[in-house]
C-alpha cells in the first residue's frame, strides 16, 4: 500500500504557509482539477480529493496542529460519537469543502442546508490524572439553543402556514446564467429559506429556536491528555427552521498533579532520601499511577538524580494503546535543625573520611589541574 503524499507537498506550499497562502493554493489546484472540468480523467479526479483532503485539516488549526506533530497518524481509527481522539475525523465531504470556497459559480445548492445547520459548541472540562488515567464519566451543563417547544422547530405557529416559496421553488437559491458559470444566489423572497411562513411563532421569532438548561454525560475516555478533544454528534446548537444540529465538542484539561508529572505516556516523581539511608543503601516504597505500590531497592552511596525505569506503570494511551512507564528519580536531602550531637557526629564523620564522594572527590582534581596548570 502506497504512503500518503505529505499535506504540505500536495498543496504545493512551504509549512509555514499562512491561512491565505493555504487557501488560494486550494483554490487553484481545485479549479483545475474540479471533475466538471475534466470528465472521465480519473488522475485529475485523484489530484482533486487529494488537495481537498489536504486543504480539510490545513485550514483547521486543531488539525492542522495535530498532523504537525503526528502526520497522517493522527487521524486513523476514527472518532465515532462520545469517543474520544485528540483529533476528530473529518466531519465535511469534498463537496462540502469545494462549495465552501466555489458554490455559487459551481451552482452547489448544498450550502442552503447548511445554512440552517446549527453552530457548534465548545465546552472545556478539567479533570485529574487519575481519570486520565483510568477514564471516567462526567456530567456537565450547559445552555444552548435548542428546538423551540411551541412550533417544535418549524418557526411557525400552529394556527400558521407553511408554503414552498414559489421563487426558487423551495430551493431557498435562484440560478442565473453568467458566461462559462451558472451563478447561484440567496432567493430574496425567502431569505434562502425555501419556505414562506405566513405567521411565526411568537415563542422563538420564527426562528425555530430557544434556549434551554440541558445536562449531558460525558465519557471520558482512557489515556486522554492536554488538548483531546472529544465530540458529541448533534449535541450543539439546533439548526433554525428544523435545521441539523450543530456538534459539541468537549476539550479536556487535565490538572497538575502532586505527585506525578506526565510526559505523554510516561509519569514521573521524585522520592526524597535522607543522607544517612542515601549512603547505607536500602528500599523505598514508591507509589504508580494506577494506585498500586512498588517497593525499590537503592544502592549505598546513591546520589540525587539516580532514576529508576518501572516499565508498563506509566499511562494508559488512547485507543487500547500499551501503557507508557513510571520513572522514580531520588532526591539526597541534606539535613536541617540539627542538634549538637549530631553536628558532632558529622564533623567525626568528615574528618574521618577519605572520599567525600564521586562528585566532590572529582571536582576536586580538576581544581587542582587548573590551578598549576
Amino acid at each position: 500500500m502506497l504512503s500518503k503524499r505529505d499535506y504540505y507537498e500536495t498543496l504545493g506550499v512551504n509549512r509555514d504557509a499562512d491561512d491565505i497562502t493555504i487557501k488560494s493554493a486550494y483554490r487553484k489546484l481545485a479549479m483545475k482539477h474540479h471533475p466538471d472540468k475534466n470528465p472521465g480523467d480519473q488522475k485529475s479526479e485523484t489530484l482533486f480529493k487529494e488537495s481537498t483532503e489536504a486543504y480539510e485539516v490545513l485550514k483547521d488549526k486543531e488539525k492542522r496542529a495535530a498532523y504537525d506533530r503526528y502526520g497522517h497518524a493522527a487521524f486513523q481509527g476514527g472518532n465515532a460519537q462520545g469517543n474520544a481522539s485528540g483529533f476528530s475525523n473529518f466531519s465535511g465531504s469534498f463537496s462540502d469543502i469545494f462549495d465552501e470556497m466555489f458554490g455559487d459559480f459551481m451552482g452547489n445548492s448544498s450550502s442552503q442546508q447548511r445554512q440552517n445547520r446549527g453552530n457548534d459548541l465548545r465546552y472545556d472540562i478539567d479533570i485529574s490524572l487519575e481519570d486520565a488515567f483510568a477514564g471516567s464519566q462526567k456530567e456537565i451543563q450547559l445552555t444552548t439553543a435548542s428546538k423551540c417547544d411551541n412550533c417544535k422547530g418549524s418557526g411557525s405557529s400552529p394556527d400558521g402556514r407553511i408554503t414552498s416559496c414559489s421563487t426558487c421553488n423551495g430551493k431557498g437559491r435562484v440560478r442565473v446564467q453568467q458566461g462559462f458559470f451558472a451563478v447561484e444566489r440567496e432567493c430574496h423572497s425567502c431569505n434562502g429559506e425555501g419556505q414562506i411562513i405566513s405567521k411565526p411563532c411568537k415563542t422563538c421569532n420564527g426562528n425555530g429556536i430557544q434556549n434551554k438548561k440541558k445536562t449531558l454525560s460525558v465519557n471520558i475516555p482512557s489515556g486522554v491528555d492536554n488538548g483531546t478533544r472529544i465530540r458529541l454528534s448533534g449535541e450543539g446548537e439546533a439548526g433554525s427552521r428544523g435545521g441539523q444540529n450543530g456538534d459539541l465538542y468537549i476539550f479536556v484539561q487535565v490538572r497538575m498533579h502532586n505527585i506525578f508529572t506526565r510526559e505523554g505516556k510516561d509519569v514521573y516523581c521524585q522520592v526524597p532520601l535522607d543522607m544517612a539511608s542515601a549512603a547505607l543503601g536500602g528500599n523505598v516504597e514508591v507509589p504508580t499511577i494506577d494506585g498500586g505500590r512498588i517497593k525499590i531497592n537503592y544502592d549505598p552511596g546513591t546520589q540525587s538524580g539516580k532514576r529508576f525505569r518501572l516499565r508498563g506503570k506509566g499511562m494508559t494511551g488512547l485507543r487500547g494503546s500499551n501503557r507508557g512507564d513510571a520513572y522514580v528519580e531520588t532526591l539526597v536531602e541534606t539535613p536541617v535543625n540539627l542538634t549538637k550531637r549530631q553536628k558532632e557526629l558529622l564533623k567525626e564523620f568528615s574528618e574521618e573520611s577519605l572520599s567525600k564522594g564521586p562528585k566532590t572527590d572529582s571536582f576536586t582534581e580538576k581544581l587542582k589541574k587548573f590551578w598549576n596548570s
